[in-house]
């Protein structure tokens, strides 16, 4: 039988040039001469931690780190930014998640709206992925369609097909 896998990865790799090409495009802009801007990328977390002197600043740096990773072929809700920022002394700090990976009650709403759609398909949550499997290959393919076109807030690869 023909299935593929739903999943949610960010290739660390390529997040961290993301980060390091905004780093650099930071350093060359003028509007940030003379302030004190940090970003720095934890790996294992998958954790952006920003440090910057002023809202605006911070604005402007998120909207760089987007940018920048949009180029590098990240998409941009793959950031968590709906975490409010801390003021600490004179600056101002936040931590921006990474999503990665399914979690579970997003792999459960993602199987609803497959089961949803009346397509003859399977869907099956393992760990953080979503297998699904159909006796054709159009049935998936209308699954991939289907999971594209819904607003569901988290960047989704389609992997591991086999027929």
């Amino acid at each position: 039988m023909p299935s593929f896998d739903i999943a949610s990865k960010v290739d660390l790799q390529t997040l961290d040039n993301a980060i390091n090409v905004a780093k650099k495009e930071i350093d060359n802009r003028y509007d940030f001469k003379g302030s004190h801007i940090s970003m720095e990328l934890n790996k294992k977390d998958m954790v952006i931690n920003l440090e910057v002197e002023s809202d605006m600043h911070l604005k402007q740096v998120q909207d760089i780190i987007i940018s920048k990773s949009m180029k590098q072929g990240l998409e941009a809700n793959a950031f968590d930014f709906s975490k409010e920022a801390s003021p600490s002394g004179k600056y101002i700090r936040k931590a921006i998640p990474v999503k990665n990976g399914i979690d579970k009650d997003m792999a459960k709403k993602i199987v609803k709206l497959i089961k949803d759609s009346g397509l003859k398909v399977q869907p099956a949550i393992m760990d953080d992925i979503i297998r699904v499997t159909a006796k054709k290959i159009d049935d998936l393919q209308e699954v991939i369609q289907l999971c594209r076109t819904s607003a569901l807030d988290i960047p989704l690869q389609y992997v591991n097909m086999k027929s």
